[in-house]
């Protein structure tokens, strides 16, 4: 058995992650999770093996207390990027999965249809200019180009956010149908959905 800690997205719940910890088989607790209560599948940002799960769950749980939604709860109000960020302090050895974790096609097609609706996205509304660059989440040596409100420039081709955080999560070996672009792509360190939550909580 391995100590590991997750951190675990869902679209139905834009803005929270789950931050928890398994000792046994990762996949497993992730599809456990994904009970009747909830309209669609967990997504797993980021998982790795550390020393000792039990006390990086807790230094993890302490560190961003503040963002938790309620204290008998494992939901933090943050990016994953940013807890992935900290993990990686005690990471021993990534162990995040390459595949979606889904039990039939329905639960597939839920998932990338979610993601398709949340990847909407308008540089123009958060007042990132274009020529801007931006910076991937799971990797902050990839980067891509906005060239108009919705569009950037990755490899020298012209494509949509999500399709550009696609192409580089399938070149770093996942995977994964579609993801969210906003998700994955960061300005000024900090990720699009989150400048998005910003202004939608301020307006």
């Amino acid at each position: 058995m391995s100590d590991i800690i997750y951190i675990l997205t869902n679209e139905a719940m834009p803005g929270y992650v789950k931050i928890g910890k398994t000792k046994s088989n990762l996949i497993g607790r992730i599809k456990n999770l994904d009970t009747t209560g909830l309209p669609l599948p967990f997504e797993c940002f980021f998982a790795a093996i550390v020393a000792d799960c039990d006390a990086a769950e807790k230094l993890l749980h302490d560190a961003f207390a503040d963002n938790r939604v309620r204290k008998n709860r494992e939901f933090f109000e943050i990016s994953p990027e940013r807890v992935a960020s900290a993990l990686k302090l005690a990471v021993i050895e990534e162990v995040t999965p390459r595949d979606d974790i889904v039990e039939t096609k329905d639960d597939e097609a839920a998932l990338n249809k979610a993601r398709a609706r949340r990847s909407r996205f308008n540089f123009d509304l958060v007042n990132i200019p274009s020529g801007s660059t931006l910076t991937h989440a799971k990797d902050d040596q990839i980067t891509c180009l906005v060239i108009n409100s919705k569009t950037v420039e990755y490899n020298g081709n012209q494509m949509s956010l999500s399709q550009a955080a696609l192409d580089v999560v399938h070149s770093l070996g996942y995977n994964w149908k579609a993801v969210s672009g906003p998700e994955y792509w960061l300005f000024d360190g900090t990720t699009l959905n989150e400048l998005r939550r910003e202004l939608e909580e301020g307006a």
